[in-house]
Order: C-alpha cells, then sequence, then structure tokens
C-alpha cells in the first residue's frame, strides 16, 4: 500500500474542489476533518494534533479513509457547514457522509487514534451500507470485544503518556492542584523550570483506574519522562535531592525553560524575591483594571473595525448585531496581557468576552448563549427575571 498524506485544504475553493461543500460529497468513503489555525501551536505544523493526524495519515490509505487538514478560518464556509468555533476540531465522517462524531477543542490527543480507530473498524467496508451484519457472529464477540476495549484504552494510555516528553498525570491541574501530594509535585518542576504536558485525572475515571494497572502504580500523581514511569511523589522528591535535581538526574536539560537563564539562577537568589511578586501583582491589577475598563470588554485578535482571526470577527459580528457600546483590546499588540490573561482567567484561548468584570466566555459560548436567548439579557443588562 501507498503511504498516504492528509489532504490540505487551504480556502473555500479548494474546499469546493475537493467537494466537501456539497451534500453528496463524501458518500462511499470515511473521511475526517481536522481544522486547524496557523496561531495554534498544537494544531499547528508540528504540534501535537499535526503529528497525530500525521501519523494516521499514514496508515489512512489501508483504513479507506480520507484525511483532510482544513485551515479554520481561510475557509469559512467548511467551517460554518460543520459549525466550527474553535480549534482544533476534528469531524468523524462515515461512508455516507454523516458524522458520527465530534472533537471541540481541547489538548486530548489520544482521543483523536481513539476515534478515529472507530471510524476506521466501524461496519460500512464498501460491501454495503445498510449496516446488515449476517446474524451467525454473536458468541465469542464478547470476548474480543472487552479485549478491543481493553486494546483500546491501553492505546489512549499509551498515547497520553508520549504526549509530552515530560508527562504528569495528577487530581487537578497545575494552576489548582486538588490534592496535597500534586501539588507538591508541581512545585517541584515548577522549581525546576521544566516545561511538562498534564493530565487531569479526576476528569477522566476510566484513565485513572487503568493507569493504575497499565503502569502498575497504585497511586497519583504519577511521573513520565520519555514515555517512561519514573514514579510518584516520593521518587520525585529523592531524585530532586540528587545533585543537580529532577533535570541532571533525569538529563532533562533540553526541557528547561529559556535555557540561558537557569545559568544565572544563583545570581537571582541572592535578590529578594519581592521583584517577581510585585510584576506578578502589578500584571495581575492591569488585567483586572482592563477587564473592568467597559462594562461589556472584549478581547480579541486586532480591533473590532479589522478582525486578525475568523473567530475574533464572528464575535464582534455577533455584538454588533446587539447595537450595544462595548470596548475591545487587542491582544496581538501585547504579549504580556496575551499570556497573563489566559492563566488570570483560566481560559486557554481568544476571542474573550467579560460582562460587569465576569467572564463569559469565548466564541462557542456566546455562540450558545445566542442560540438560547440569554445573550441579549446579559448584553443589555436585563437580566431581572
Amino acid at each position: 500500500t501507498t503511504m498516504s498524506t492528509a489532504i490540505d485544504i487551504k480556502n473555500d475553493s479548494e474546499a469546493k474542489a475537493a467537494s466537501l461543500l456539497d451534500a453528496s460529497a463524501l458518500s462511499g468513503q470515511k473521511s475526517v476533518l481536522f481544522f486547524y489555525a496557523e496561531w495554534h501551536e498544537p494544531s499547528a505544523a508540528g504540534g501535537p494534533f499535526d503529528m497525530v493526524v500525521k501519523a494516521l495519515a499514514g496508515q489512512s490509505g489501508t483504513d479507506g479513509v480520507n484525511i483532510y487538514r482544513v485551515l479554520a478560518e481561510e475557509a469559512p464556509s467548511l467551517s460554518q457547514k460543520y459549525n466550527v468555533t474553535t480549534v482544533p476540531t476534528f469531524i468523524f465522517l462515515n461512508s455516507d457522509g454523516a458524522a458520527i462524531e465530534r472533537i471541540d477543542g481541547g489538548e486530548d490527543v489520544a482521543r483523536v487514534t481513539q476515534c478515529y480507530s472507530r471510524l476506521a473498524s466501524s461496519a460500512s467496508t464498501i460491501t454495503s451500507s445498510s449496516f446488515t451484519q449476517p446474524p451467525n457472529t454473536q458468541q465469542p464477540e464478547e470476548q474480543s470485544e472487552e479485549k478491543e476495549e481493553e486494546q483500546t484504552l491501553n492505546n489512549r494510555l499509551q498515547s497520553l503518556i508520549t504526549s509530552s516528553p515530560i508527562m504528569l498525570f495528577l487530581k487537578g491541574t497545575p494552576n489548582a492542584p486538588k490534592c496535597g501530594f500534586s501539588r507538591q509535585a508541581i512545585e517541584m518542576l515548577t522549581e525546576s523550570n521544566l516545561t511538562f504536558g498534564y493530565f487531569n485525572i479526576l476528569e477522566d475515571d476510566e484513565v485513572r483506574q487503568g493507569l493504575k494497572s497499565y503502569s502498575d502504580w497504585p497511586t497519583y500523581p504519577q511521573f513520565y519522562v520519555k514515555g517512561e514511569l519514573v514514579g510518584g511523589l516520593d521518587i520525585m522528591k529523592e531524585l530532586m535531592e540528587e545533585d543537580g535535581g529532577l533535570v541532571s538526574q533525569l538529563e532533562l536539560e533540553d526541557y528547561v525553560i529559556g535555557n540561558s537563564t537557569s545559568s544565572s539562577s544563583a545570581v537571582v537568589e541572592q535578590q529578594p524575591t519581592e521583584d517577581t511578586t510585585t510584576t506578578a501583582l502589578s500584571l495581575n491589577d492591569k488585567l483586572q483594571q482592563l477587564i473592568n475598563q467597559h462594562r461589556i470588554m472584549l478581547f480579541m485578535k486586532g480591533i473590532p473595525s479589522s478582525p486578525k482571526c475568523g473567530f475574533s470577527r464572528q464575535i464582534v459580528e455577533i455584538l454588533d448585531s446587539y447595537h450595544v457600546s462595548y470596548d475591545a483590546f487587542n491582544i496581538l499588540e501585547d504579549e504580556e496581557v496575551r499570556q497573563g490573561l489566559k492563566e488570570y482567567s483560566d481560559w486557554p484561548t481568544y476571542p474573550q468576552l467579560y460582562v460587569e468584570g465576569d467572564l463569559v466566555g469565548g466564541l462557542d459560548i456566546v455562540k450558545e448563549m445566542e442560540e438560547g436567548g440569554d445573550l441579549k439579557d446579559l448584553l443589555t443588562g436585563d437580566m431581572t427575571d
């Protein structure tokens, strides 16, 4: 079989040429549509989602699946057809062109592989798409199904463990750890200046239980380096106490943030640490002031008269349709605000809409509220009933 690659769709006319815009388009062929944006690192070229799509594309020829990489904002008609409001979005279409699953946003690269496997193995092979199965294969199927489920889970755990060179499975998130051991593990990684990926096991009981038996390690947090289990908190503590801490014990020099600064850390320690806290404090003050600059405040890419991304453009159109007065801040002009606000509001993407100092959310939430009829009341301040 020939090595297949993903088909690139850079704009609506390419989408049209690939006949992705007409209803009958995809019949007879299973497809995956992967909507990405170049400014969104995880889905852009070289990011984890892009890598997973490349890997799947390699086997897609044998599976009879077409994979399309769609530049979401440059192909608005196609994005609109599938109601795409965030990147990455994955749409899994079976051979009659119906969407059987979709993934909107998030960081779960492993889920893409799972949905893909389900699509590839779903009963709609060339023979007939009417899903009539011969009724005589009932008995041994249940065992193989359990085996298959376990295999699917193991594949998912494997891709989670390897989704970042340094991976921590913890209770909660780095910003809001939900147990003391997880908090201490985060503190060690932060103190070591390491970039790391993480997974919140409280959000997914299947992973939480499955990883214990997969790695034969009964507790959390669990710390992995390059796909191998290092251990839990006690082992991390032991390594921290050795010469050079985690970084030199596990040879993690490549993953230290801003490697040039680590050599001068000794100098920094003699400085009173107040400097850093005051800058953090003043950044938060600045964000607080910006958020409260107007009753309705939009943080976006570009300005309302000239938005620099499709999602920002859509949210401006929605706000303008209500004829309310609002103020906007262009995050492309101020990297400190752009990064700081993500942490401050615990919301990873833009645009972000605030009303009366409270985060409403991004485009998808604003669209939901608009469809539910709640947006008008929120914007006009008529929340009385």
